[in-house]
């Protein structure tokens, strides 16, 4: 059986712990490779040659720094098919899927290639005679990126290229449900010339997570996954006087209006509601439709989900793939099978399906349903799977206020043809990415990704502006050179005067 071992050093690292955790390829249930589970001090040992690399690393110059950098962009968009047939292989998402996966994280590490520019200071001459003050923004030293399952290379590529193009080393703690393609990053990094230590990949479960979480020599954590998590890791992290940016889970809504184009509001609701079978946490899961408009797009939904062709990710007239692992399609289905008794209408029920020959696959169809009430589970919890619930309002009024009343706030979308009531709804609506007509407002690289309230702990955003800011801290100095001519000034115990 295959081993997937850590990689610490620039070099494949047995793992030393004994423990080891199944991979299973989702479309079969096979369980096809073991990775290696770090123990504490496996972690420690892979902090240590991370902690020496920083000190070179974070004194090289941002001309070494951008020509690895330019070196792997061209390296991961080589090896596409190669990262994306991993992901087919152990999360089970279609290969068109993880192909745009894998381009959505090329674009952090192309802003990364222009980290020179995004690096540069501030400076003010002459603010008092012969004052200069400048600001410039350094690295903070070994920082650690823990990536959940559901994107096992464009989430790890979120984090660390922007960390090590500012001067950090990283430690990357991947989902040790699909692990293989962070080694393969990593191993790519390399191959571009990255020193070795400045990029480790260390396998794990809740022992290593702690392991980092604790350490002394851990500057900064990022994290996304759930929100029980995100909040443990904020909380475990912060205390330890660490700096946290911890992405939690959604609930994202899609409000429709009764102007909206209802075959386009349809195409995107199915689209972001079933894509990598839900597993996305900026998955529309809620679709609030206004007035009376909703039985005509619930029937547009139907007719367009009932198509939609679901098998394995490496057949390529596969749209859906399976779930992660059998519990998880298992807890999946709990919701629509108790939805009913909830108050729900079933729409489409996808909890018995199956693909022949591949019955021990962790498959599950698609669900609709419709009147879902705000108290029932499938509306209150996060499902991350291909279920989609449908509400019911009156007005853009009441819309709002049930999608402000949820405790998260990730994602949300608009679907209207009215520029005022769009423009109303971007500045009311309390979420982190608006939507417009877009059902999935994933932003572009040179922006960042985040939410609100239960949907993100901790004060920076992911990538973008806020990446850079969070794995750099600011310094400002202010110098005076005497001039040739000047006597000298003698003591003034007064405040320095500045005018």
């Amino acid at each position: 059986m295959k081993t997937v071992n850590h990689w610490i050093g620039g070099k494949t690292v047995e793992g030393a712990s004994g423990n080891y955790g199944p991979v299973t390829d989702p479309a079969t249930g096979e369980v096809t490779t073991q990775v290696a589970l770090a123990s504490a001090d496996e972690v420690d040992a892979a902090v240590q040659v991370a902690k020496e690399a920083f000190l070179s690393w974070g004194q090289s110059s941002l001309a070494a720094r951008t020509k690895v950098l330019f070196a792997y962009r061209a390296l991961l968009d080589a090896n596409r098919d190669a990262i994306a047939e991993l992901i087919v292989a152990e999360h089970g998402k279609v290969h068109s899927d993880a192909l745009g996966e894998v381009a959505r994280g090329l674009e952090i590490v192309e802003l990364a290639c222009g980290i020179t520019v995004q690096l540069k200071g501030e400076l003010s001459t002459s603010v008092s005679s012969r004052v200069d003050v400048s600001s410039i923004r350094q690295p903070i030293g070994v920082v650690a990126g823990i990536t959940p399952f559901n994107f096992p290379a464009m989430v790890p590529m979120w984090m660390f290229p922007l960390a090590v193009a500012c001067g950090n080393t990283f430690i990357l703690k991947p989902s040790e449900k699909d692990p293989s393609a962070s080694t393969l990053l990593a191993q790519l990094a390399s191959q571009a010339g990255l020193p070795a230590g400045v990029l480790n990949v260390v396998h794990g479960d809740k022992v290593a997570v702690d392991a980092l979480l604790a350490h002394p020599d851990i500057a900064a954590v990022s994290f996304v996954g759930s929100t029980p998590i995100a909040r443990h890791i904020h909380t475990t992290a912060s205390a330890n006087g660490k700096r946290v940016q911890a992405l939690g889970g959604a609930k994202n809504h899609m409000l429709v209006l009764p102007d909206a184009d209802l075959d386009a509001a349809a195409d995107a609701a199915v689209s972001a509601a079933y894509g990598s079978a839900g597993e996305r946490c900026m998955a529309i899961s809620a679709v609030v439709a206004v007035g009376s408009i909703g039985d005509t797009l619930v029937e547009k939904i139907r007719e367009r989900a009932e198509k939609i062709k679901i098998g394995p990710g490496n057949d390529p007239l596969s749209e859906m793939g399976p779930l992660i692992t059998a519990a998880h399609r298992d807890k999946v289905a709990s919701y629509v099978k108790g939805a009913a008794a909830q108050g729900a209408d079933v729409v489409l029920d996808g909890t018995g399906y199956t693909v022949e020959g591949k019955e021990n696959g962790h498959w599950i169809g698609l669900s609709l349903l419709d009147n879902v009430k705000t108290d029932s589970d499938a509306y209150r919890d996060e499902i991350f799977g291909p279920v989609l619930c449908v509400l019911r309002v009156e007005t853009y009024e009441e819309g709002v206020a049930l999608m402000n009343a949820s405790p998260f706030g990730n994602g949300t979308a608009i679907f209207t043809r009215d520029g005022g009531a769009a423009r109303r709804f971007q500045l009311e609506i309390e979420a982190g990415m608006v939507g417009v007509n877009v059902p999935i407002p994933v932003p572009v690289g040179y922006h960042s990704f985040g939410g609100w309230k239960d949907s993100l702990f901790g004060d920076h955003h992911i990538y973008g502006n806020d990446g850079i800011h969070f794995y750099t801290r600011g310094k400002v100095v202010t110098t005076r050179w005497p001039d040739p001519s000047d006597a000298p000034a003698g003591v003034d115990l007064g405040f320095p005067r500045n005018h």
